[in-house]
């Protein structure tokens, strides 16, 4: 089918998800995916299948076509155990959006430019229908950092805030490179890291103090903003984009 934005949309059924519909405004956030599966078709037939409790909205082929797999006012199967900012439980908040790639287990690799292009019209369509910003569309991994790694450090964030339809921090690259690696020059630098991401919307999924919990922290935070480099290690680089991301 093709709605009214322009988007060719093909129609079909997963059983995986909630009753009753929800409500247009309870619809806050927007979740991108990756498959992690090595077969496409695959990727496909588990989101339809009953058995494996998983499904999203829509899924997005290498070859961008989208497929439409639950309607958006029920409660489709993606987000698990997650939290952003004071939201539990982000499937009753959300849209789901999976897109074909195999994943740091089977071979990740570049998303293709199709699928990007699929996904900026998908986003502009969904973001426009239940009134959101670029800071509702998140990662798997930024809701969930001690499960997840999708879409992972190859997805083009930065591409979809020239669009208005992420969010980037304002920061010259290859200028604050040089503070890379740089160790901070106090804890006070370290406590202030961990609130801004706080303020960001990440949350400790496991509140228990630990450096394992903490380094699951920092590299979903790399993965959104500084995607050359997941070590799960606090530096200069990170901690000024941390703070550039709070003004952007």
């Amino acid at each position: 089918m093709r709605s009214k934005k322009g988007l060719n949309l093909t129609r079909m059924y997963s059983y995986n998800f909630s009753l009753p519909k929800r409500s247009k405004k309870n619809v806050r956030f927007i979740i991108l995916h990756y498959t992690g599966m090595k077969k496409e078709s695959d990727a496909i037939k588990r989101l339809c299948d009953p058995k494996s409790k998983v499904s999203s909205h829509y899924y997005i082929k290498e070859n961008g076509n989208i497929l439409n797999l639950v309607p958006d006012l029920y409660e489709a199967w993606h987000a698990g155990k997650s939290q952003w900012k004071t939201y539990r439980s982000l499937n009753r908040y959300s849209i789901g959006v999976e897109l074909t790639n195999p994943g740091h287990q089977h071979g990740y690799k570049k998303f293709s430019n199709k699928q990007i292009m699929s996904l900026k019209k998908l986003l502009k369509y969904l973001m426009q229908k239940y009134t959101l910003g670029g800071k509702s569309v998140l990662g798997h991994s930024d809701i969930s950092p001690n499960r997840k790694k999708d879409p992972g450090e190859k997805f083009p964030w930065h591409i979809l805030a020239r669009s208005k339809l992420s969010f980037w921090h304002k920061l010259n690259i290859k200028k604050i490179k040089k503070f890379r690696k740089t160790k901070l020059i106090t804890k006070k630098y370290e406590k202030e890291f961990f609130n801004n991401l706080n303020r960001l919307g990440y949350v400790k999924i496991n509140k228990k103090k630990s450096p394992k919990n903490d380094k699951y922290l920092i590299k979903a935070f790399q993965r959104r903003f500084r995607q050359s480099l997941i070590d799960g290690k606090i530096d200069m680089e990170c901690y000024l984009i941390s703070k550039n991301l709070l003004i952007s």
